[in-house]
């Protein structure tokens, strides 16, 4: 639990150490308030026995009666508090776990998503990621608190008896041994069935998400994907059904311990009040005290369970954390250039990760400043590859990239991501307003504002922009309240605004006219021959 406490402790520390502080309240108040319950019913008894008046006792009574309903209300506060604590820094544990998630994934290589065994990782990882860490850290509070209660209420037992301290505990070992064994199972059934619940996943997006609506109501998908979903919950249920039998018929094992428990300590703590050895007093805080211990108990039972069933998130998010990319930064990083005046692909040999031939053999290409450059091809010719190789989202196995004659491998990642932007052929619809899918807050200036312009004629989005309710601050998409949608050609527009706003001096474009009308593809080719002066551009079309 050490990485879970690290994780906690990076969140909000101060956070965590004022509920731990009020755990301490929360967990020995109730426990004074036993004491002071047995002050009170001592004393009415005493004077009951010896005839004294109500109105005589109460020099007595009241001040015992004061200060139970001050411990009370002080406890009631203090809960509050808790309650208080507890959501503002579950929700900032929650944020704060996602946020590394997020910061991970963002940084890890393109080739990483190729891999099954990553989408699992990471479908655990994010699955989890709301409600684990939350979970570690209630178990972990939980713990402490518990312990704090055992220890004040073992003291209370222990002068009665030492015996009864026993009982308790011996009582509650099955039930611990049911928690560690559920917890492995759990974490067992989410281990195995990972695959299956990520299935389970894709097929309930195809049923609910806008991008497969249209394709799915034509073909009448819907019943198929439907069943297939249903076909794999329903095995889920069964092996989690199989799980739960299992565990019922030990809890109610461990139930049955515990009763014949209460019942032997009840009658061990009757007998002495008979005999006149026990007050009544002493009575009830003696069984409220072994009646609450075996709370205590059971709840640092399920803390322990728990601590050991969510090391599943634990472990997962340990593996996910511990992947590192491999292409990174050289750590003696060459300047990029102020000019770029040549890109070239040398004697190029690339395959995708699991690919049992190349995709790319031996493949050059260059192109220059001053010129439009096509990659001309077939479908599956690797095109489109050569823009990621370009990026760095990939490397090839032999061969290199370079611009200005110089490998890429050996500029910043960052500074060559800054420096060379792509249009891809699978370009994402961003669901912001215009002037956010264009420039992404990067509108610092006037000049500023002149190139998003800029970039907007250039691109041809500004005739998107005038037909739109708000302008530059309309809402894309109809995924939020007030939002206005676009064509496919209107969307590949604001795309390539947002390439040229960027103002890198390399310009790759994957199919940039597949949606455009002719008009717009006439007004495209004119862009491209001013941009080509300034920078090195690539075209990639099919032929």
């Amino acid at each position: 639990m050490k990485q879970a406490f690290k994780i906690i402790w990076s969140c909000d520390p101060r956070g965590f150490i004022s509920k731990l502080t009020l755990t301490v309240f929360v967990s020995l108040l109730p426990l004074a308030n036993l004491y002071v319950l047995k002050v009170i019913v001592d004393t009415v008894t005493a004077n009951i026995a010896s005839s004294v008046p109500f109105g005589a006792m109460m020099h007595e009574v009241v001040p015992a009666v004061a200060l139970f309903c001050s411990v009370t209300l002080l406890s009631r506060i203090i809960g509050a508090l808790n309650n208080y604590n507890n959501e503002v820094l579950s929700q900032r544990l929650s944020d704060y776990v996602n946020t590394i998630i997020q910061k991970q994934s963002a940084r890890l290589d393109m080739s990483y998503y190729d891999d099954p065994t990553f989408h699992d990782t990471l479908h655990r990882a994010q699955q989890e990621a709301s409600f684990r860490p939350v979970r570690i850290m209630e178990n972990m509070v939980s713990l402490f608190g518990a312990v704090l209660s055992l220890a004040a209420v073992a003291s209370m037992l222990f002068f009665a008896s030492w015996k009864i301290v026993l009982v308790m505990v011996v009582a509650v070992v099955p039930s611990l041994c049911a928690r560690l064994y559920k917890s492995q199972k759990v974490y067992d059934f989410r281990r195995q069935t990972t695959q299956l619940q990520r299935r389970a996943s894709y097929y309930g997006a195809l049923l609910t998400s806008r991008m497969y609506a249209k394709e799915i109501r034509t073909y009448g998908l819907s019943g198929y994907l439907r069943g297939r979903y249903e076909e794999i919950r329903t095995t889920l249920l069964e092996k989690l059904k199989k799980i739960a039998r299992s565990l019922a018929v030990l809890d109610s094992l461990s139930a049955l311990i515990e009763a014949a428990a209460l019942a032997v300590v009840l009658l061990a703590l009757i007998a002495p009040v008979v005999a006149g050895a026990l007050t009544i007093g002493s009575f009830v805080m003696l069984f409220e005290a072994f009646r609450r211990g075996m709370g205590y108990l059971n709840s640092l039972v399920a803390a322990v369970g728990g601590l050991n069933e969510n090391r599943l998130f634990v472990n997962n998010l340990t593996e996910f954390m511990a992947m590192e990319p491999a292409i990174v930064s050289p750590d003696d990083a060459v300047a990029f250039p102020e000019r770029v005046e040549v890109l070239e692909f040398r004697d190029i040999t690339f395959a995708y990760p699991g690919m049992r031939s190349p995709l790319l053999s031996n493949f050059s290409f260059v192109a220059r400043r001053g010129e439009v450059a096509y990659l001309e091809g077939e479908n599956g010719f690797g095109k489109s590859t050569l823009l990621k190789l370009a990026l760095r989202l990939y490397d090839p196995q032999e061969g290199a990239v370079l611009i200005n004659g110089v490998d890429i491998r050996r500029y910043n990642l960052s500074d060559l991501r800054r420096n060379v932007s792509a249009l891809f052929q699978d370009y994402v619809n961003f669901y912001f307003t215009v002037r956010e899918s264009v420039a992404f807050g990067d509108i610092h200036s006037a000049d500023d504002a002149k190139r998003l312009e800029e970039a907007l004629l250039l691109s041809g989005a500004d005739k998107v922009v005038e037909g739109l309710s708000n302008g530059l601050d309309t809402q894309l998409g109809r995924q939020f309240v007030g939002g206005e949608e676009l064509s496919m050609g209107q969307w590949q527009r604001v795309a390539l605004a947002r390439q040229l706003y960027s103002g890198s001096p390399v310009l790759l474009f994957d199919e940039p006219t597949a949606w455009m009308d002719g008009a717009a593809r006439e007004r495209f080719a004119e862009t491209l021959q001013k941009l080509c002066g300034e920078h090195v551009v690539i075209v990639v079309r099919h032929v």
